[in-house]
């Protein structure tokens, strides 16, 4: 894919990037793809995975009590459980603001390592990184941005999601649904969007502007971006998912790379 080879214009020291369709081909790649990457807040749709796992395996439910008095599980993974962004400290009633928050993904990592009696990053790694030969990738603390990664594994990750082996796919297709719709919020380096719809763990584009993906992604699209300059992306209408990791801190570069490289790799596929 052509369309690839646009990161050699971005303004970072090292980017890597690649196309996976849903039925698990490596569509095109670029840069170096075994180079391991932080991925920032990428690490969260991982950590929801393993939630998600956590559920089917029924060591957890998504509407148990769960963090802050009245939050559940689902509050967490969706951020409206009234957390603040790196506190934990209450700042609204769950379900009425969608909250970005690392702090609900810590108190979700810690909720399930008890509910396991297994260590969050090892829960992880048995439940997600293992079966899908993600063997680069490891989770070096908070599980809302501590994970480390190549572009090899996530692609591995995209096409799982796209085509779920690990969870049932009415699973996967929940965590791809708004949940709470209506709630408005901040969407970290966008600003205040009403609504700032969001899936489990997965924000879910719908008709946001701005936005960090294109201005033709559909309004399915649904991923993540980080703040190590790093996002994944799954397109149902497109058939295929994108992953870039760069080693530049998000800002107004990647604000205005990444909207046309996206429109660039939708209309080769």
């Amino acid at each position: 894919m052509q369309s690839l080879a646009l990161i050699e214009n971005w303004p970072v020291p090292t980017a890597a990037a690649a196309v996976v369709h849903a039925d698990g081909t490596v569509l095109g790649t670029h840069g170096p793809t075994a180079h391991r990457f932080p991925l920032a807040s990428v690490t969260k749709p991982l950590a929801a995975y393993a939630a998600l796992v956590a559920y089917e395996e029924g060591a957890i439910e998504l509407d148990e009590p769960a963090g802050p008095e009245g939050a559940t599980v689902r509050h967490l993974l969706a951020h409206t459980s009234g957390l603040a962004f790196d506190e934990h400290r209450t700042t609204s009633e769950p379900g009425t603001r969608r909250l970005y928050s690392n702090a609900g993904f810590e108190v979700l990592g810690d909720h399930i390592a008890k509910a396991t009696d297994i260590p969050f990053a090892e829960y992880l790694r048995q439940a997600v990184l293992e079966p899908l030969g993600m063997t680069a990738t490891t989770l070096e603390g908070s599980p809302a941005k501590d994970g480390v990664s190549t572009v090899d594994d996530l692609v591995r990750f995209a096409a799982e999601v796209q085509a779920p082996r690990l969870l049932d796919a009415r699973t996967v297709a929940e965590a791809m649904t708004v949940q709470y719709p209506g709630t408005k919020g901040v969407l970290p380096g966008y600003g205040h969007q009403n609504p700032n719809d969001w899936g489990l763990g997965f924000e879910i584009r719908d008709h946001k502007s701005p936005h960090w993906t294109g201005s033709s992604s559909s309004p399915r699209t649904f991923g993540h971006f980080g703040q190590s300059g790093t996002f994944l992306w799954v397109d149902p209408d497109a058939g295929a998912a994108c992953v870039a990791l760069t080693d530049r801190a998000f800002g107004p570069w990647a604000a205005e790379v990444w909207p046309p490289f996206t429109d660039a790799v939708r209309a080769e596929l």
